[in-house]
């Protein structure tokens, strides 16, 4: 018992994991998510252009629930930037919203993305509120549309999310142990004697598990639109790209930590430090707009936040790469300051 405790006080990492999993879960579920959503990003077109349409659009702002980030001037506008991802929702007022008020007659339109039910949802419930107090007896002021999952089934947004989620828990914790299980096994020595350099190492590290990270693509696809009827709106081509920017990433994200730890136990413990963030902050259980500030914040950092947008973008929405070039270019971008930093950390010696 004593050589235990004595063993546990040397051994930093598994020490740090009694004391950084329970904090770290306390602060995800207790402050990060909230199933309550609120500043959904919305586009506001307002064919009306009168002090009623104006102050109608800042009375539903000021509830919180939506946040107009664009005015724009046509519909077909405001359902392009639902799709590409700029916004989650459309108010469209038309131009005869004084005469609609008279007859109460719903006042406008909301175009609402509904491959998330539960933003859809939230949407649909603030639709059905008169806003207007000077039209008694109104009961559903607002026109709802459903784009992408009329039916709000909670599978069509699952399981391209769940691509993600499966592909971070494999393809980090593969590579995470990739270096470590050499050292452990005495093939590091092998290598010292090759003229391989660093960087080489870690591409061959990881072009193999692509392959892997790319069969996993098609098992869940395929058992997806079987078993799940989950649309594939886009192009498997650009969801094949997207997919390819995304393992990349997360198996240079796994080179990283096997650089930093010095067994097999150490990387699948520091793996969990990924797992949990990337399940729970990336938006495929709870809604990112339901996170504060600097929750999202730290979202922004993981890859699997990003390939969440881009799955979901081109399977559901039909977006391509180029609309959702933001996120692309992260992945992008990550995969080779990661790369670097993996092959700097690589010293091809025995420590």
């Amino acid at each position: 018992m004593i050589k235990e405790f004595r063993q546990l006080s040397r051994d930093r990492l598994t020490f740090a994991m009694v004391i950084m999993v329970p904090l770290l879960q306390l602060l995800l579920f207790g402050y990060a998510i909230n199933t309550k959503v609120r500043h959904i990003p919305a586009v506001l077109v307002d064919q009306a252009q009168t002090g009623d349409s104006r102050a109608l659009a800042a009375r539903l702002e000021a509830g919180g629930l939506v946040t107009f980030t664009e005015r724009l001037a046509r519909p077909a506008e405001a359902e392009s930037a639902i799709k590409a991802g700029r916004a989650r929702a459309a108010l469209v007022l038309p131009a005869d919203l004084a005469r609609r008020r008279q007859d109460e007659r719903p006042l406008g339109q909301w175009l609402v993305d509904g491959t998330d039910p539960l933003l859809a949802g939230a949407l649909l419930r603030q639709a059905s509120l008169p806003e207007i107090p000077s039209a008694p007896g109104l009961n559903a002021p607002f026109a709802v549309t459903l784009l992408f999952n009329p039916e709000q089934r909670a599978a069509v947004n699952i399981i391209p999310g769940l691509i993600g989620v499966i592909l971070t828990m494999t393809m980090v914790l593969f590579t995470a142990l990739a270096v470590v299980r050499e050292r452990e096994r005495g093939n590091l020595e092998w290598l010292i004697t090759t003229p391989v350099t660093p960087m080489e190492l870690m591409i061959g590290k990881i072009v193999p598990y692509i392959f892997a990270g790319l069969v996993q693509l098609v098992i869940i696809l395929a058992l997806g639109v079987a078993l799940f009827d989950v649309p594939m709106n886009g192009s498997p081509l650009q969801l094949l790209l997207a997919t390819l920017l995304f393992i990349a990433a997360s198996l240079v994200l796994g080179l990283v930590i096997s650089t930093l730890a010095r067994n097999q136990l150490q990387a699948m413990q520091m793996t969990v430090f990924v797992l949990m963030p990337s399940i729970l902050l990336s938006g495929f259980m709870f809604p990112y707009e339901g996170m504060p500030v600097m929750a999202q914040w730290l979202a922004e950092g993981l890859p699997a936040t990003h390939y969440m947008r881009l799955a979901r973008g081109i399977l559901l929405r039909d977006a391509s790469l180029a609309t959702l070039a933001p996120d692309a270019l992260w992945l992008a971008g990550f995969t080779l300051l990661g790369l670097v930093v993996a092959a700097r950390r690589f010293h091809k010696r025995l420590d």
